[in-house]
């Protein structure tokens, strides 16, 4: 069975420039209503790194005018949908947010994807018996003092990203999904999990540790590794062809490799993607709820 192609790009609240030029006119009234400052830097920040990633992607220069045209909308579900030139676009992205970071994985449109980051801290045993199953209970007491809370912070960040891949967020009960870690050997840094929701949906994904953050990301079909998307790179300024490019999202998993490879788009850096070198190792402490709730 082949697997598919899933694509993440990182951004910070240091990426996201200070003007909104780069937001659609909706998305800026969208953005006045918010009145809280975490909430408007959190939003500013999500469709930030949702925009960026979609460009790198299909191939689309960086421009505020480009980026524009990139709409992040929300589901009835509240799922994020991906829109271009006030048009449905060929994709399936994911977001999550958390201090000040953000991730969007992106994959071809119609199926099934999820992704989540979440801090390691501590957090409550009453939090574990509220939010995780008897089986997850028993695996988190039995860790090592060490590895405890790095463990916790991954079950909640893998049940985060399967229920955004479910389109159901917190709205169900998260013991409604059962996260099971995979043993196999490190993979540039990522390793897998499965997760089994008990209205029978699978979910196969990876997750990864880097310092004190935890990053997962669920599909079905089941992804491969995922790829980075590298930021900066050189692109044509010309909106010539856009619409095209992000349309080729999805007919091929690999359109902006054969774009770089076409000669009538000499300008596309021809190592648009590269796989994060990101540690593994779980140790040291907890989680918190996530406050990524939807858009």
């Amino acid at each position: 069975m082949s697997l598919m192609d899933v694509y993440f790009l990182e951004q910070t609240e240091l990426n996201v420039p200070p003007g909104n030029d780069w937001l659609s006119e909706s998305e800026i009234l969208c953005l006045s209503r918010l009145r809280f400052a975490k909430r408007h830097d959190d939003w500013r920040l999500g469709r930030w790194t949702a925009k960026r990633a979609v460009a790198l992607r299909s191939g689309l220069p960086a421009s505020p005018q480009m980026l524009a045209k990139i709409e992040i909308r929300p589901a009835p579900s509240g799922a994020p949908t991906l829109f271009f030139e006030n048009k449905p676009a060929a994709a399936t992205i994911s977001l999550s947010h958390r201090d000040g970071k953000a991730i969007c994985a992106v994959t071809a449109a119609g199926l099934e994807l999820g992704c989540d980051l979440e801090l390691i801290e501590p957090h409550s045993d009453g939090f574990i018996v509220d939010y995780f199953t008897a089986e997850e209970q028993l695996a988190i007491a039995e860790a090592p003092a060490g590895d405890r809370f790095c463990l916790l912070a991954l079950l909640w960040s893998a049940k985060e990203s399967a229920l955004k891949a479910l389109h159901a967020g917190l709205r169900l009960d998260t013991r409604q999904v059962i996260v099971r870690l995979l043993e196999a050997s490190d993979l540039n840094g990522w390793r897998p999990l499965r997760v089994h929701s008990t209205e029978g949906q699978i979910f196969d994904g990876w997750w990864q540790r880097t310092n004190d953050t935890i990053r997962t990301l669920v599909a079905n079909p089941s992804p491969d590794l995922p790829i980075l998307l590298k930021t900066p790179f050189v692109l044509p300024t010309s909106d010539h062809g856009a619409g095209r490019r992000l349309a080729s999202l999805s007919t091929s998993p690999f359109a902006a490799r054969e774009f770089h490879r076409d000669s009538s788009n000499p300008n596309l850096d021809a190592d648009l993607y590269e796989v994060a070198p990101y540690g593994a190792n779980c140790k040291d402490s907890a989680v918190r709820a996530s406050d990524d709730r939807g858009l």
